[in-house]
Formats: structure tokens, sequence, C-alpha cells
């Protein structure tokens, strides 16, 4: 096993009251425990919590004028080797779980419905399931370049094969728009990544083959273990750590850092 403890560190300046929902709360799972968590804002303000339909741990707040921080650090238990299944079978869409079937769709950011025959080029000649997402996976990590610090906002899948690079989201969509054309279920995950460089958060996805989610990550040369997730959804739509209404408001400072306990 892999002890990690990762933290993350926003700073605001907010001009006026302003509604934040957050989503900075890991949560323990298959892949993941929890072992301890810290989770600080200055100043304190009432803070409600919620589960949205993802089951992601979620925070609604707002946040004063003036300077506004928020601290979280999380100490975690994951596995040291990232699992693969070569030859893990494709799952009938019939024979899918419920809480899977949305998964399936075209999305804000992935027009699966419009990468079928690509995905079926990049595929071919695969065993249907495990071996087509990494043949997806594969043909991302071949042709299109991970260049992060070149996007600031969420662009669609088409748009990323236009353009042919991208920062780890940009890929991220890509990939879940072809697993979809293929009908097989790929979700968008947000969290830590130990050693990614440069550090900060991280975006992947996982597809849903041989009964179970694997994990996929075309901006790394080859699998590893490390990853902390925070957040799973459709697309970056539904995984953003912060989400702010009213006028437009950066962090004025932001750090990540993910180390071996």
């Amino acid at each position: 096993m892999m002890w990690l403890r990762a933290t993350c560190e926003l700073h605001f300046e907010i001009a006026l009251p302003t509604p934040f929902i957050l989503m900075l709360r890991p949560r323990s799972g298959a892949h993941q425990w929890i072992a301890r968590e810290a989770y600080r804002l200055e100043p304190m303000v009432p803070v409600v919590e919620f589960t949205d339909v993802y089951g992601n741990l979620c925070q609604r707040l707002i946040a004063p004028v003036g300077p506004f921080s928020i601290y979280t650090s999380e100490e975690v238990v994951t596995a040291d080797q990232l699992d693969e299944a070569p030859g893990a079978p494709f799952v009938d869409v019939q024979n899918l779980p419920d809480s899977v079937l949305s998964f399936l769709l075209p999305s804000r950011y992935c027009e699966a419905d419009r990468f079928g025959d690509m995905a079926l080029e990049i595929t071919q000649g695969c065993l249907l399931g495990y071996d087509q997402v990494k043949a997806i996976e594969d043909w991302l990590r071949a042709n299109i370049r991970y260049e992060p610090g070149t996007s600031t906002v969420p662009i669609s899948a088409i748009e990323v094969n236009q353009r042919g690079y991208g920062v780890c989201r940009d890929l991220a969509h890509l990939g879940l728009a072809l697993c979809r054309a293929l009908s097989i279920p790929a979700r968008m995950v947000v969290g830590y990544l130990y050693q990614l460089e440069p550090m900060d958060l991280h975006a992947w996805f996982e597809a849903f083959v041989g009964g179970r989610w694997y994990t996929f990550d075309a901006t790394q040369a080859s699998a590893r273990a490390g990853y902390i997730a925070i957040g799973y959804g459709r697309d970056a739509a539904d995984v953003a750590v912060y989400t702010q209404f009213g006028p437009a408001v950066l962090p004025v400072f932001q750090s990540v850092s993910v180390e071996r306990c």
C-alpha cells in the first residue's frame, strides 16, 4: 500500500458576497481510504455539506467580502500499483448496472455521438472491452500533445481533436467521448497524482469494463500508482473543485502538493 498526503490551498479576493460550491473532500472507496483529513476556511463561514448525484461530497457557502482562503489536507491509503486488466470484457448495455448508464451518453464537453467512426478505426482488431480503451489511451498519448497550462477553460472533445494538444482535462474529454462512442461507460475524475509534473490538480478518466471501473490517463508515459480521486462526473462541468456564482472570481494564489507519508 502507498500512504500519500495531499494538500490544496486556494486564496481569493472577494469584491461582494459570493456563493460557492466546493468539491474538495475525497471519499473512501474501492481504490482509496481517507485515513485523516483537515478542512479550514479563513474567515470561517457557515457551510452546508451535501452529496451530489455522482456521490461527491460538496460544500455550499457564501464567501464574505475581502480575503478568503480554503485549506485542505488528506492522508490517504492507496494501492502501490495501478490495476490493469488486459482482456477484461465489454459489458453489454442491457447488463450494465443502473448507476453507470448516464456515463454512456453524450455530455456538454464529450460529444460521443460524433466519434463513432473514429473510435472504431482506433480500436480495429482489439478485443471488445478493456483492450479497446487501452487502444484509445495509447492513441491519445501518441496523437494529442499534453501541454500543461495551455488552456484555462474547458473545451470539447471535438475541439481537442481538431487542436491536437491540451491539458489533462482536454485529453480526458476526448478519451471519454471515444469510449462512449463504443457503448463503454466512461467517467471523468478530478483529484491528485503523486509526482505529477508540474504539480497541480489533475484530471483523468475511468472506463467500466469487466464489471468494474479502471483508470486510464494518457498524460502519463505509462500506468502508475498514486492517484487520489476527489470527484467523479460526466465531464469537467460536473467536477469543478470550486464553482462560484456572480462576477467571476479567480484564485490570487493556488498551491497543491502530494507527498509520501
